[in-house]
């Protein structure tokens, strides 16, 4: 297995840390309640789908 660029993992986890919440204060409430309400609609919509079953036998 390849060994990471500890400097290259050291960067990603300064953004990673801090993108998600000074996004969050960039965001207007109703922006963020919209991006939450959508994201709850594709939860639900994903929960809602049923497993693909087989295609049934040509016999």
């Amino acid at each position: 297995m390849k060994k990471k660029n500890p400097h290259a993992v050291a960067l990603g986890k300064k953004g990673g840390k801090k993108g998600g919440p000074a996004r969050a204060a960039a965001l207007s409430p109703e922006r963020r309640s919209e991006i939450a309400r959508l994201a709850v609609q594709a939860r639900w919509k994903k929960a809602k789908t049923p497993k693909s079953s087989p295609p049934p036998s040509t016999k």
